[in-house]
């Protein structure tokens, strides 16, 4: 299976207290008895796993992403009785149905949110509930427009021209059709600031935020542009994220 970016899932796992916060958010909004079967759609580095398997004495917990290193670190975190599995959500297919599906920070990655929340629906028994966040409408736009305005310098624009950026910044009204088209009954989305002040703004926006770009650059410009994205932003580093959540029904 191809991966459409790399990811350092250890760098991940030691930078993403800000996202496990947001994620422990989500997570509260989906109440559980203790005994469902539950997917983490996007399970990264198996932080929210983890609280997610901890609330679940008597359930199970399926974790999958597409990221090889992701599941190596999530592997390595929740150790080897976790069911952690290398899978494309636009190609998911479970031996059963679960009773519901968590995502966090995941769904911005992936481009064609039709199909995704086709699979997703088609993964959730009848009544079973999707909760979900990750980056929306306006998210990151005042870094990104920093960023982009050290990418059009020399020597970083040459390898700019024909990029497309991977990543789908959804509206709510957008998704909540997406969501009814997909069979979803029911779908709630909004939209939530939440700015972030990283501890280690560098490895965070060089890892998570900027990755997609520092990616498409040689290895020689990598450290010199993310010397001039730093000089750019200025301190504090503050990420302007813009979050979608979600709450659908099956």
């Amino acid at each position: 299976m191809p991966e459409v970016r790399q990811w350092d899932g250890r760098s991940y796992d030691r930078i993403s207290a800000p996202m496990e916060a947001l994620g422990l958010e989500v997570l509260a909004r989906l109440e559980l008895s203790g005994e469902e079967v539950v997917l983490d759609a996007g399970c990264g580095s198996g932080r929210i796993t983890q609280a997610l398997i901890d609330g679940l004495p008597l359930g199970r917990v399926i974790a999958v992403d597409a990221s090889s290193s992701m599941v190596q670190a999530a592997r390595e975190r929740l150790g080897a009785d976790a069911d952690v599995r290398r899978l494309d959500l636009l190609e998911l297919e479970l031996e059963d149905p679960v009773d519901a599906v968590i995502s966090t920070a995941t769904f911005h990655w992936i481009a064609d949110h039709d199909r995704l929340f086709r699979r997703l629906h088609g993964a959730l028994r009848p009544g079973g509930r999707l909760v979900a966040q990750c980056g929306g409408e306006g998210n990151i736009d005042v870094l990104r427009g920093e960023a982009n305005a050290v990418l059009a310098r020399e020597p970083y624009a040459e390898h700019f021209y024909d990029w497309r950026a991977p990543w789908n910044y959804a509206a709510p009204q957008e998704t909540r059709e997406r969501l009814l088209d997909a069979g979803f009954i029911a779908a709630e989305c909004w939209l939530q600031p939440a700015p972030t002040e990283p501890e280690h703004p560098r490895e965070f926006l060089a890892t998570i935020v900027l990755g997609p770009h520092v990616q498409q650059l040689p290895e020689s410009l990598r450290e010199p542009f993310m010397d001039d994205v730093l000089e750019e932003l200025g301190e504090p580093v503050i990420v302007d994220y813009v979050r979608l959540n979600i709450d659908a029904t099956a």
